[in-house]
Formats: C-alpha cells, sequence, structure tokens
C-alpha cells in the first residue's frame, strides 16, 4: 500500500530585506520608467504572474501599475505579486504604482549601495 504525501511546499529562501539607501537607489533608478505591466479587475492572475516573469527576464527593474477596477487595495496587489515571484522585492507602492526589482542571479545590470 502506497503512502500518500502532499506535494512539496514551494521553497522560497528568506531574501535578505533592502536597506532604505538601497530602496532609496531603486526608486531614483524607477523614476523615470513607465508602467508596463497591469493589474486590473481579475487581480493577479497566473497570467499578470506570466507576464512579469517575461518581463524580468529583460530587465531588473519593473513598474506596475493597479487599476481602479483591481479587487484590492494597490499595496495588496503589488504583495500578492510579489509572493508569486520568487525572488523579487517590493521597493515601493505610490498611490497606485509599485515598484518591483528582481535581481538577474546571471548578469546584474544594477549594483545596490551597501
Amino acid at each position: 500500500m502506497a503512502i500518500l504525501r502532499p506535494p512539496p511546499a514551494r521553497r522560497s529562501m528568506a531574501l535578505p530585506p533592502l536597506t532604505s539607501k538601497q530602496r532609496a537607489h531603486l526608486r531614483g533608478l524607477a523614476h523615470s520608467l513607465k508602467p508596463l505591466l497591469h493589474v486590473g479587475k481579475e487581480g493577479v492572475t497566473p497570467e499578470v504572474v506570466r507576464a512579469a516573469v517575461e518581463l524580468f527576464h529583460t530587465r531588473e527593474l519593473l513598474k506596475v501599475k493597479v487599476l481602479e477596477a483591481a479587487p484590492g487595495a494597490p499595496r495588496e496587489e503589488a504583495e500578492a505579486l510579489v509572493r508569486e515571484l520568487e525572488g523579487t522585492y517590493l521597493v515601493q507602492v505610490t498611490g497606485r504604482t509599485a515598484v518591483l526589482y528582481r535581481p538577474d542571479p546571471d548578469q546584474r545590470t544594477i549594483r545596490l549601495p551597501d
């Protein structure tokens, strides 16, 4: 008789927190960016997560716009998206715009201050 076990839990290594100096640096870099990803009335869906993963293939910093029709508050939606994207930081939420940072493991283009 086989023993049925639940699937292994998704392992997420705890990321070291960003310092205020690092967050300020990333906010400065993100200032001129335009939002490339929009979270709509469905909230954070698999399609939104897939689009974010694709965008992170070509960049390390991403601006996300949370539309008014989204089911949750902008911070809640941004945090939900970050939970789905392993290795991603929520840098800031201003109004309905969030800034996400995910360092490229192979070719980092953004150097964070110490």
